[in-house]
């Protein structure tokens, strides 16, 4: 009963065949579809009143919060093995790449390839906590994130009959009484979970989420080995740029507790749809969770399928837009963390496919960016004073939103910063001053106390993929114009409430193009800027970024 059946079998995450049978082609949409964006007819109908693991769910949740500071705290003692092995493993990258290349010119790779080796070795927390850092594009060194690009997807699978164990304890009956066929074989395995491809007796399709046995304890004593050694390794590694080790660690514990309870992802999946109908959003769907089949370490969804998000050809053949799949996906964003305080925290192309259609199907939620109403708030004042140019009013939202201490003194900091001063053209500039610039710039923000907050950082990690997005789907967009369509839909969808809470009258203010020009690092004499433009200039920058570090090793 449990080896595959002769039917296909999706080769990626997420990516089974048609999702199950529904009603008849051309009749109405299910009627779950009213208050959620999924597909017209999935293979069951979701009943609010009906769903037992969502009962308790805002108890789960502050539970697993109150959970993250007793986790931080730092121990007298902490988990002595894990701690050792931590040392030991990333203390020897350390010493080994400072025996052998610290003074190679390419020796920022090399240091990231060592702490890439090291996280793998120590296996899933450490894995899990380099794929977010190789999300962080703009926020770590390129080498780094280039580097621990490589750790995604690339954990073993485990055992057939430990998934087994799981799936029974978590659900309460035999596989053999929960599905009529299960894949042995799993869709993917990552750090946390990994998926299997099964359908029910009801012969609806499905994916089937299983966390890894231990994986919890593990990540639980990862984390205050972590908390234990990070102080220890601040100004120690030449790569972690702002996100500072301590930081890190506290971020990476937020991010990554709420991700082991697989019945707060489900809720994600339902929050996310429920905006994205809300907002009629329509192009983009969320898989239905089961409304029974869901606990701690078990998730059995509906399965969807489509075009991989890159593969422009297949999608160009079926007639789709591919720049409004980029401007939907920018909108839903946008609109899900200034609205409504939540959005899906990890898109990358694992994460959603293209249907025939032109719908795009969001998978995989643990990673959900929720703002209280205070920094949904303080996030709306931040992008909103950023189409008007007035820079300390967007340094006020960032220390809201908890990129600075609460007592940062925003006037000094504007000061050192220079946000008066004109705007400095990195292509303009020699290699020399670039490298001081960015050295200046980032001990003036240390010094303020400045760290990444868990949700800024999700929405950045977004907006890099699609803004790498573009560069396959989209070279020749214009990026000026691209914002002012965006500014046009916000300022006639929610003026009335940026103006409420922002006090900018959306619909009569047109925005600054001057200080969109300067975001972008361009002179205000551009008339436009497209992404093929946009990347020459970022390659540019780091080719004499690069130039400057090997005559500086060559000097050393």
């Amino acid at each position: 009963m449990t080896s595959p059946e002769p039917e296909p079998v999706a080769p990626e995450p997420l990516r089974g065949d048609v999702a199950a049978e529904g009603s008849e082609a051309g009749s109405s949409a299910s009627p779950d579809c009213a208050r959620w964006s999924f597909s017209d007819h999935g293979p069951w109908v979701l009943d609010p009143d009906h769903i037992p693991w969502q009962w308790e769910i805002d108890r789960v949740r502050r539970g697993t919060r109150r959970e993250i500071p007793q986790l931080l705290s730092h121990r007298h003692l902490p988990p002595l093995g894990r701690t050792a092995r931590t040392l030991t493993t990333i203390g020897g990258a350390l010493a080994a790449w400072l025996l052998f290349e610290w003074r190679r010119p390419s020796s920022r790779r090399g240091i990231s390839r060592r702490l890439r080796k090291a996280f793998e070795h120590l296996g899933s927390s450490y894995v899990k906590l380099g794929q977010i850092v190789s999300g962080g594009e703009g926020l770590f060194p390129d080498e780094l994130v280039a580097e621990f690009k490589l750790l995604r997807d690339q954990v073993p699978p485990e055992p057939f009959d430990e998934v087994r164990a799981v799936i029974e304890v978590e659900l309460g009956g035999s596989l053999e009484q929960l599905f009529a066929w299960f894949d042995p074989t799993p869709i993917a395995a990552a750090s946390i979970a990994q998926v299997h491809a099964a359908r029910l007796h009801t012969g609806e399709q499905v994916v089937v989420k299983v966390q890894r046995p231990r994986v919890a304890q593990l990540f639980r004593d990862d984390i205050a080995a972590l908390t234990w050694i990070a102080p220890y390794l601040v100004g120690r590694i030449p790569v972690a740029a702002l996100a500072n080790p301590p930081a890190l660690v506290e971020l990476f514990a937020e991010t990554v507790i709420e991700e082991l309870d697989f019945r707060l992802e489900a809720q994600n999946m339902l929050d996310i749809a429920e905006v994205l109908a809300i907002t009629d959003q329509r192009s983009i769907i969320v898989p239905r969770p089961h409304p029974t089949l869901v606990s701690r370490r078990v998730l059995v969804m509906e399965r969807l399928s489509g075009f991989a998000f890159d593969d422009v050809e297949s999608m160009r053949n079926a007639g789709i837009d591919t720049h409004a799949l980029l401007q939907a996906g920018l909108i839903a964003s946008l609109e899900g963390a200034m609205i409504y305080g939540v959005f899906h925290g990890d898109l990358h192309g694992g994460n959603l496919v293209v249907q025939p259609d032109g719908t795009t199907a969001l998978f995989d939620f643990g990673m959900t960016g929720r703002l209280t109403e205070f920094q949904r708030v303080a996030f709306m004042r931040l992008l909103m004073f950023g189409t008007t140019g007035d820079q300390r009013a967007q340094l006020a939202a960032l220390r809201d939103l908890g990129a600075f201490p609460p007592d940062v003194d925003l006037e000094q900091l504007a000061v050192d910063l220079q946000i008066d001063g004109p705007v400095k053209d990195p292509t303009q500039m020699s290699a020399d001053d670039l490298m001081l610039e960015m050295r200046d710039v980032t001990k003036k923000l240390l010094a303020h106390g400045a760290r990444v907050p868990k949700e800024l950082m999700l929405f950045v990690k977004n907006t890099m993929f699609l803004n790498s997005a573009t560069a396959v789907l989209a070279p020749d967009l214009d990026m000026i114009q691209q914002m002012m369509a965006i500014y046009t839909y916000f300022a006639s969808t929610h003026g009335d409430r940026i103006l409420r809470e922002v006090g900018i009258d959306a619909s009569q203010a047109a925005p600054d193009t001057e200080a969109m020009k300067a975001a972008f690092l361009v002179d205000s004499e551009a008339d436009s800027l497209t992404f093929r433009e946009l990347q020459a200039r970022r390659d540019e920058v780091r080719e004499k970024l690069a130039k400057r570090r090997k005559r500086g090793r060559r000097a050393g």
